[in-house]
Formats: structure tokens, sequence, C-alpha cells
């Protein structure tokens, strides 16, 4: 029986596109008139993407499943050849493999090209690949099939997708698949139907319908983040959502983002965009009167609603959404203030994920792009800067080559949440082009016009993605400062309803999000209930309750229950529902 590698043992990208390949070889074995595309390695696995004559069904992934594992045990070698174009075109055309000849052309006339052999399974790859299937070991497992676009365009055709995950070892299988499940209890899709908060409709693709209870929640993140930005001198401005295209022209958006934005013409016959940024609209308000280097450095924050095409198969609940919001910011300063600015905004970033409950924080330094708008100087000056923040910092960051915004080099911060999955959202870029390119300039010290720095600055990033990562992290469970029904009051009998509603009207005078349960239903069927909701707090009140001017607090995440007089548990609640700052642990506490 082949055995499986350690990770010490394995590139996990080469294992991964090895097993693509053994899904391949094995999907050719079942079905010899199903067609190959490409199937490469990806973040945790791996997939191929197949056209079956008639639809593959999930029922058959066991089936294919079992063919790789005989595969494997054959420990057939994995062979690479290089051959002349037309002899892999006519290869290709011989075998009815019409999506590798369209791979084939598109390969430069300069490059080798080279095929893999396994088996009777001949593909046209790069590679690398292992000495052959033995080595790819038995720690692997078929997840989905998905829809997709043959090269991502929505006007080729549709192919079906295979997803595997492949792994060094069993026992990291197994604990990938325990992430999954844990994953999947915590999709914040179904959160969202049982918490009623938000849905999604054919006739709005990539955008949210918000119900009362998520909308609470969203302006509940705007409010906090609108505190934290004052007091760390932000000014909210807000821009238009429409704008000429010769503005995205200046900016360089339209040529190197074009494809992913919406376009209109009025009847004026001027083409307008939906922006896909908020950055250009914050260059024309800086541009508005005379600015002097007395008011760097000036920090402009807006929540701005922005357009994105997102291929209908990507679209994912709220973390792939086209129509979103961003919590901007543009600082415009001296080339002298980026290294302080710099730390400033990564301090508060961290802050913040600490007052949310994110602890495991990393940052990623991604520099120039191969697509990208400014000189090679004006690069290295912004890349410098940046490194020398987070050198005066002295936090820890890794490097993310090739990855920078097509302006300026960035920082990226990644958050763990609670399952272990990682979730890019805050970044930080130095932008020494686009304030040039619009035309922004300031006087400075000697009279002069001179060009600002910007610094693009997002902390949650989306916060229709950031709700989503919210809802999985806490299972819907958040933190009761941000829970969008904190509080049910919920009478035993009639008699006390009067008292409930008086309970509840002294809560709501509070600020807290409270409503009443006067359904004629066991308390214990009211708890299943509004735990399925994920409300933070049932206060039950019964005779005794009303007599003695008391309620019975239930946490229903945990079960924690004590009584309390009305105005102790008033004053205690109303202490919880305020914004956290920097905490080290902002879980909702019992009342002592």
């Amino acid at each position: 029986m082949p055995s499986n590698r350690s990770t010490l043992e394995t590139d996990l990208e080469t294992l991964r596109h090895d097993c693509a390949h053994l899904l391949a070889q094995a999907v050719k074995e079942l079905y010899p008139a199903v067609q190959v595309a490409i199937g490469p390695a990806i973040e945790h696995g791996f997939y191929y993407d197949f056209a079956f004559p008639e639809p593959l069904t999930a029922d058959e992934l066991p089936a294919i499943e079992q063919r790789m594992r005989e595969i494997v045990f054959r420990r057939e070698p994995i062979r690479r050849e290089e051959w002349p174009r037309a002899e892999a075109d006519a290869f290709f055309a011989a075998t009815g493999e019409r999506f590798k000849q369209e791979l084939l052309v598109a390969i430069p006339e300069h490059e080798t090209i080279s095929v893999y052999r396994q088996g009777e399974f001949t593909d046209l790859c790069r590679g690398p690949h292992g000495a052959d299937t033995g080595q790819i070991g038995l720690a692997f497992k078929l997840l989905k099939l998905a829809g997709a676009y043959w090269r991502g365009d929505h006007r080729q055709p549709m192919l079906q997708r295979i997803y595997g995950t492949v792994w060094p070892t069993q026992e990291e299988l197994d604990r990938y698949l325990k992430q999954l499940a844990e994953a999947e209890l915590r999709d914040h899709r179904r959160l969202g139907r049982d918490m009623d908060l938000f849905h999604f409709q054919e006739q709005a693709p990539g955008s949210v319908f918000w119900h009362p209870k998520g909308w609470r929640l969203f302006q509940r993140l705007i409010d906090y983040l609108r505190q934290r930005q004052k007091a760390a001198g932000y000014q909210e401005i807000n821009t238009p959502d429409v704008m000429d295209i010769g503005l995205w022209q200046d900016s360089g958006h339209w040529e190197k983002f074009g494809e992913h934005m919406f376009t209109t013409q009025p009847p004026d016959e001027r083409i307008f965009a939906l922006k896909p940024m908020n950055c250009p609209g914050g260059v024309q308000v800086f541009k508005q009167g005379l600015r002097s280097y007395r008011q760097l450095p000036l920090r402009l924050a807006e929540f701005g609603k922005v357009h994105r095409y997102e291929p209908s198969g990507a679209l994912h609940g709220l973390m792939r959404v086209r129509s979103f919001t961003q919590d901007d910011a543009h600082i415009f300063c001296s080339e002298q203030q980026i290294t302080q600015e710099s730390l400033t905004i990564c301090e508060l970033i961290l802050s913040i994920y600490r007052d949310f409950g994110f602890h495991d924080i990393r940052i990623k330094f991604s520099d120039r792009p191969p697509q990208r708008v400014g000189s090679d100087a004006v690069w290295d000056q912004a890349e410098q800067a940046l490194i020398q923040a987070m050198q005066t910092s002295g936090l820890p960051y890794t490097h993310n080559p090739g990855e920078g915004a097509f302006y300026g080099p960035k920082l990226e911060f990644v958050l763990r949440d609670a399952v272990g999955r990682d979730w890019q959202c805050g970044t930080l870029q130095v932008d020494l082009n686009l304030p040039g390119r619009l035309g922004a300039y300031y006087i400075d010290t000697d009279g002069n016009k001179q060009t600002p720095v910007m610094l693009h600055r997002a902390l949650f990033g989306s916060l229709e993605r950031f709700t989503g990562i919210l809802l999985e992290h806490y299972a819907g469970w958040l933190p009761f400062w941000l829970a969008p029904l904190q509080v049910v009051v919920a009478p035993i009998s009639a008699p006390t309803e009067a008292y409930a509603l008086e309970v509840a009207g002294q809560l709501n005078t509070a600020g807290l999000h409270v409503e009443t349960d006067l359904r004629n239903e066991k308390i214990g069927y009211k708890i299943r209930e509004h735990s399925l909701a994920k409300v933070s707090l049932l206060i039950v009140v019964g005779q005794q309750e009303m007599q003695d001017g008391l309620v019975t607090l239930r946490w229903l995440h945990g079960g924690h229950q004590q009584t309390l007089p009305l105005v102790q548990a008033v004053a205690e609640l109303t202490r919880q529902n305020r914004f956290p700052s920097g905490k080290a642990n902002n879980e909702t506490e019992p009342v002592e």
C-alpha cells in the first residue's frame, strides 16, 4: 500500500497538482467521452474542469474517488515529455480535446511544449509533478461539484468543476475536513436566514437585501468606526456613485480595471461609470480650495458604495458581491509624514481587530505588480517608505511579491478566525502616483506647489464581507454590544404581560435592541426558538419578578441565568452595550 509523505518531504503545491491530474485520469477512465480543460493546485486543494456528455451528479463522486485510489495503488510513473507544437496539436485534435488545443494556441511560440503522461492519460502541462502516482498517497477527498465557465468567460461553455483536497498525511486531511464541517455549521448564509438579517435574489445578483435586524447590525459597525475615526482625527466625506468615464481614464482605473466596471450611457451620450473604488473621489475633495502644508496630514474617511463586476459563478453570499461598502480613508501627507502616519494606521487597525475578538493577525507586504502605473523610481520610494514604517513599528510581516495595487505597494492585514481560516481584510497603501495624475497639490513652506503622498487605508475592507466573517467567527453569537437583537422579554403568563412591556420599555429607552414575546407558548419553546435566532439574552418575568421588581436573565449562549432588580439589570446591560476600546477580550459577559 502506498504511504503518505510527510509535510517535510512534500511540496504541497506539487502534491495538489499531482492530485488534480490523478482526478483527471480517473474521470477519463470512467467517462472516456469527457473532455478535460484545466486543473490547477489551489489553496487547500485542487480542482479540475470537465465537459461531460451528460451532467455529472454528486452521487458519482465516490466512484471517481475510488478509481483515484486504485490508480495510486498502481504506482504508475509520471513522465514529462517535450513535443513539437504541431505534434501536440495533432494529438489533442485526434483525442477530441479541444480545450487543450485552445490552451496550446495561447502558449507563446518561444516556450517549450511539455506534456505529462501517467498510464493512458496525457495532459498538456508545465509541471512540475512527482515521480509516480503512488507518491500522492491516500490523504485526499473530493469535496463538491460546481459550474465554471471556460476561462471564466460567461460567453464560453459552462463546464463542471470538481473540487478536492489533498494533504501529506491522513491526520492533516482529517483536521481540514473537521474545519470544513465546522465552517459549514457557521455558514453566514444560513445564519442570515436563521437570524433574519438579509437575503439575495436573482433580480440583483451580488447585491444584498438587508432586513431590519441586518441593517441594524450594519449600521452598528459604521457607528463604531465613526467613533474610532473621529477620535483618530478623520473627517468624513461622501462622493458620487456615478462619475464621468474621463475621471477613471485619468486615474488609470479604466485601463487597469475597466473590465470589472459597470458603465452607463444616458441620453446626453456622455459615458459614466459606477465607481469601483473611492479614491479618485477623495482626490477631488482634496483639490477643492488651496491646501497648505499646515493642513497635512489631512485624513478623509468615506463609507463609499462601490460596484465591481464579478462572474456569477464567483458570487458567494456576503463574502463575494458586486455591490459593497468600503470603509475607505485617504490620508494626504508629505513624504516626511509617511512613516508616522503608517505607524498610526497600523496601531488603529490592530486595536480595532482586538475589539472584535481577533487576536491572531498577520501582516503581508505586497510590492509592485507586473501591470502598474508610475516610474520605477517612484515605486522604489513608495516601497522603501512602507518598509521603513514596518521596521520602525517592530511588527512582524511577510513578503507577498508582485501583489501590490497598480498605483502603489501595500500592507494587507490577515485575520485568523475561530476555525483557523484566514481572511484578508484591512489594507494600507502608499500612493505616489494617483495625486499627481489627478492634479492634486499643496503649498509647501517655501510657497511652492508639491504633490502630496496619498495613503489609502481600509479597516474592515468591505463591510458586507466583514459582517459575514463576524457571523462565521462567532457562529452567530455576536458580542452583546454588536448583536442585532440583544434582548427578548418573555412573560410567563398573561397577567405579567404589562410588566414585560414595562421592562422592554426601560431597556429600549436605555438604547438596547429589545423585543417582547407575548405568544401563548411555553418558555422552553421560546428558549429553543430564540436560541436558533442567536438572541443574546432572554429576560423571563413571572408573578414573583413582577411583585418584587425583578427580572430573570437567561443568556442563551452558555445558559448562564440569574435574577436581579430591574434597575440594576438595566444599568449593567447598558454598560455592556457600550462600544469596546481595544479590550483584550470582548466576549459577552454575564451580568454579575
